[in-house]
């Protein structure tokens, strides 16, 4: 029951973002027990406690964009304006465009930005973190960064990772840009 409950959920949750649960269903029929406990990643990469939408979404979104090719993050950028994130902001974090985020934004794709490139601008980022929300701030956002890339590595490691398309927003192709020049 807990199972066919379960994939009625994925399949929902597929129908809805327009993503594809097949990893997920695939661990579900092979390895339940699996399933359930990887499950546990997705009700955490919902936990927010103190930093603002924009600041974790951003985490979320470059996490998403260092391990995937377009589906995980076309996902993050979907759930981001669902959330009530800008859709000038999202795409400003496709692009790198630090310019154009908002101060929250910014932070939060720095934050995270320097984590994924190990740059040695990791601890001023986490300060300045720290200093704006706190140390529930820099948790939030370590969970949003690092549970965004848990996603497109277990969907490559089973195999399923076969596609990559553009990232939208509202309905505009984004040039994302990965990495800094």
């Amino acid at each position: 029951m807990r199972s066919f409950i379960a994939r009625r959920m994925l399949r929902a949750y597929s129908k809805r973002y327009g993503y594809d649960t097949s990893y997920l269903e695939m661990m579900l029929k092979q390895s339940p027990t699996s399933f359930f406990k990887f499950a546990g990643a997705m009700k955490a990469a919902a936990c927010r406690e103190v930093a603002p939408v924009e600041a974790c979404f951003a985490a979320k979104l470059t996490g998403a964009l260092a391990e995937d090719c377009g589906p995980c993050a076309q996902l993050v950028a979907d759930m981001a304006i669902e959330a009530g994130m800008a859709e000038q902001q999202v795409a400003a974090v496709l692009r790198r465009d630090a310019s154009a985020m908002s101060a929250d934004t910014a932070l939060g794709f720095r934050f995270a930005d320097a984590i994924v490139q190990r740059s040695t601008e990791d601890d001023a980022c986490r300060e300045a973190v720290r200093a704006r929300w706190g140390e529930k701030g820099v948790i939030d956002l370590a969970m949003a960064l690092q549970i965004g890339r848990i996603f497109p590595m277990m969907k490559l490691a089973l195999g399923y990772a076969r596609e990559c398309r553009r990232v939208t927003v509202a309905g505009h192709q984004i040039d994302v840009i990965k990495q800094a020049a």
